[in-house]
Formats: C-alpha cells, structure tokens, sequence
C-alpha cells in the first residue's frame, strides 16, 4: 500500500468513566454524525474509526489544518450537553492506509505524531503537531469553543460548512427556533471571526 499525504486528528473522550453507557454510545454517535459531515466537505471518506475504548481517529486528505473539522468535532459533542468533551491531537504527514479503512491498522509518521501529542495532552485541548502559527490557532480555537454552550453549538455546527453554508434562516426552522435567536448564539460563539480565521488559513493553505 503506498504512503499518502494526510492529516490525522487523534481523540478521546474526557471523562467518559462518568458516562453511563448510553452516554457513551451517544457521544461516539455524534461524533460519528461529524464525521460524515466533514466527508461531505472534502468529498471522500475520513475512515471515522474507534480505538482504545473511548478513543477515535478521522483521516483528512492532503494537509488540511484539520481545526475546522476539530471544531465540527467539539460542536457535534456539545450540542448534547457539556458533559460531552473531547481532547484532539491534529497530526499531519505521509501514512499508509489499509484498504478497508481501519484507522488502528493505519500507519507511518501522521499517526505516530497524532497519537504521541494525544498521550501528552492534558484536559480538553486542540493542539497540533507542527507547533507554530497552527499550533497557536489551533489553540484560539480551543479557547473559544471551549465555552459553547449546547444551544450555540446547535448553531455553529451547520455554519462551519467551508462552502456556502446555510442560511441563518433555514438554521432556525430546523432548530424551530428564530433567526433572532441563532444570530445571537452565533455572536456569543464567536463564529464571525472563527469564520474570517478558518477562511484565511484555509486559503494560505492552498497550494
């Protein structure tokens, strides 16, 4: 199987020991949910995969920042309550991927890094691998999100689109709440500079 470029985000779930098993199974259902949304975004699969119990693995392509999808991530978990937490580790390299999709089979230097900065982490925290300018968003990012409540985490999850996402509107009649409401739970999330930052990397990020 050949190497390939790609970006590996690396997670556990914070305390889940005080899950009982039905938050458990939720918690990997919405971040399974997430998954497939961020497969939407880059158009092929991101081989969502459990290890260690209350551990998963995503896979992007190429070398992608990966904290917009770290976002997606954190806003799937949350919009269930803040019980719901998860640390992630953002690695990116050349990898080799088993036909069948199973990240724990996966190998090479993006897991190897992903899953060494997720044994270092300490608490509920994004960081990736290559320290500098992305380390140091990846944190913002995770001091922003950090304090979403449910209600602005519904909000932002669909917002976090890369391309065209919804309408405020439509936002609220899905949630069955009003535009008025979903504009003030975006604000409180931070999401426009979130949106203006996310945009600018991305696009620094082209080749």
């Amino acid at each position: 199987m050949p190497e390939t470029l790609v970006t590996v985000l690396a997670g556990d779930l914070v305390a889940s020991t005080d899950l009982t098993e039905e938050g458990l199974a939720l918690a990997l259902d919405a971040l399974r949910a997430a998954a497939t949304r961020i497969e939407d975004w880059h158009h092929q699969p991101v081989h969502f995969t459990r290890n260690r119990g209350d551990g998963w693995q995503i896979c992007l392509p190429g070398d992608a920042p990966g904290i917009r999808e770290a976002l997606a991530l954190r806003a799937a978990l949350r919009q269930h309550g803040k019980a719901y937490e998860t640390r992630i580790a953002i690695a990116t390299g050349p990898a080799t991927l088993p036909e069948d999709g199973d990240l724990n089979r996966a190998s090479g230097p993006a897991f190897t890094h992903a899953g060494h900065l997720l044994d270092l982490m300490e608490g509920p925290h994004f960081l990736h691998w290559s320290g500098g300018a992305l380390n140091s968003i990846a944190r913002l990012a995770d001091h922003i999100s950090h304090g979403w409540t449910p209600a602005q985490a519904r909000a932002i999850l669909p917002m976090l689109t890369p391309s065209f996402p919804p309408l405020q509107s439509d936002i609220a009649s899905s949630l069955k709440i009003t535009r008025q409401a979903v504009g003030q739970a975006l604000a409180a999330a931070g999401y426009d500079a979130l949106h203006a930052a996310l945009t600018d990397l991305e696009r620094a990020e082209q080749p």
